[in-house]
């Protein structure tokens, strides 16, 4: 694989930002590693971080370029802050930067598929919750999204009476207004056409976002979305997102 980490401008954001993204390596692979590239333009994943990390945390905290390496899959690796890949209410426009901007930028420097079927997003916690909205409000462009630990009942947490979310982060990506239904995946999937992409949840049955995530497949199930859901021993942490990260790959729908 080839890991490249891109500094670039942002014109949704106004200034400059980062992606980290990985590449198939058409030469080959390395001692101990295996090795696969496309004869044409790769697959793509989108695979978000978490409220703490940036777009580094994934390559640093997992095997995920090995685990990608013979898949022939280009992982991209947006930085997005705080912000909950969301236009922020005192902020900067991180729904406009993730969901329209960062793939034209991607395409044009790099070799990627445009193709719905080679196309899939994923990511944990926060970015759970953002591969999730980016999905369901924009499902004709992904064959598969995938959330783990995802914060997918976001618009319950300001007042959540354990485990709220931060004032300070809320304040600035939703200001003092109740979550909006574009931002609010429940709503979303309440609302969702018949022609969704394959949905993944994972989650870990220690985990304090649990909650989330059955209430989201509950309301798939009354809905009759189908969604593949799998608890697993975990706690909200790495060892926990390194293996399931792993069980994500086997399950997209790669040609």
């Amino acid at each position: 694989m080839a890991r490249i980490r891109c500094d670039f401008f942002s014109e949704a954001l106004g200034m400059g930002t980062s992606m980290t993204v990985l590449l198939p390596d058409p030469a080959g692979a390395g001692i101990g590693m295996a090795g696969g590239a496309p004869a044409g333009d790769p697959p793509v994943l989108y695979l978000l971080h978490g409220l703490t990390d940036d777009d580094t945390a994934w390559t640093r905290r997992t095997s995920i370029e090995r685990y990608v390496a013979p898949l022939g899959l280009a992982v991209v690796m947006p930085n997005a802050g705080r912000s909950f890949y969301t236009d922020e209410a005192h902020g900067n426009r991180y729904w406009e930067f993730l969901s329209e901007e960062l793939p034209r930028v991607c395409r044009s420097f790099f070799r990627l598929s445009d193709r719905r079927e080679d196309t899939f997003v994923a990511g944990l916690s926060m970015g759970g919750y953002g591969a999730l909205k980016w999905a369901l409000r924009h499902p004709e462009r992904f064959a598969a999204a995938a959330s783990l630990s995802g914060a997918l009942d976001v618009a319950n947490r300001r007042d959540h009476p354990t485990n709220p979310l931060n004032p300070a982060v809320w304040h600035t990506v939703f200001g003092d207004r109740p979550v909006p239904p574009e931002d609010d995946t429940i709503a979303l999937l309440e609302a969702a056409g018949a022609d969704l992409p394959a949905l993944y949840l994972g989650c870990g049955t220690e985990d304090h976002l649990r909650e989330d995530n059955e209430r989201f497949l509950a309301v798939a199930r009354r809905r009759g979305v189908p969604v593949e859901a799998r608890w697993s021993p975990g706690a909200h942490d790495w060892d926990y997102w390194d293996a399931a990260i792993r069980d994500v790959l086997a399950w997209l729908p790669l040609r």
